[in-house]
């Protein structure tokens, strides 16, 4: 993207605050934030919400390592771990309820929302599941050791599929949006 995603604007306010506010609005009472690059600056627009932050200082780490560190900074009193992306800022509260829903009904499986048959984030997974992220080197690879145990959503979110990785992707996330015009700090 050329910059941190997580410090782009979305309407008012910055896609991890847009993100945060979603996942609050959906219920969830311990939130665990992840930041790596730029952790200042997202740390400060976090801070008058009700959320943990932690700083994955590895170089070059992904998805699974900012697992990790989370893993290692939740409480214990959890049966599952919501994992969301802050390049998905669209994932509505309503959808992230259906997940907490669909896991409180089969609490041993990964619950991942589809929509138009496509896989998309969050994703919902057991405590015990995950845990197994300390055998394997991606997320993915825990979803594909046994595909019974996992439990797709279908969901009409189009948020869970609208992946943020390039200036062209946050222009589709924009226009979702309604913004009318580009912001000029995205080159």
């Amino acid at each position: 993207m050329g910059q941190p995603k997580q410090l782009l604007p979305l309407g008012d306010k910055p896609v991890i605050r847009r993100c945060i506010d979603n996942i609050i609005n959906a219920g969830i009472k311990e939130l665990v934030v992840v930041v790596g690059l730029d952790a200042k600056a997202t740390t400060e627009i976090l801070s008058d919400l009700p959320v943990r932050v932690v700083v994955n200082n590895a170089k070059n780490s992904d998805m699974a390592g900012s697992v990790r560190v989370g893993l290692k900074a939740l409480g214990q009193t959890f049966t599952g771990v919501l994992v969301c992306l802050v390049d998905h800022p669209l994932a509505s509260g309503d959808t992230i309820k259906k997940l907490i829903e669909a896991h409180r009904q089969s609490p041993d499986q990964i619950i991942i929302p589809t929509c138009n048959g496509k896989r998309g984030h969050p994703s919902l997974f057991p405590v015990t599941i995950l845990k197994e992220i300390s055998t394997v080197d991606t997320l993915r690879d825990v979803v594909k050791r046994d595909e019974g145990r996992v439990q797709l959503i279908e969901v009409t979110d189009e948020g869970v599929v609208l992946d943020m990785d390039t200036p062209e992707d946050y222009e589709r996330v924009l226009k979702k949006e309604g913004a009318r015009e580009r912001p000029d700090s995205i080159p």
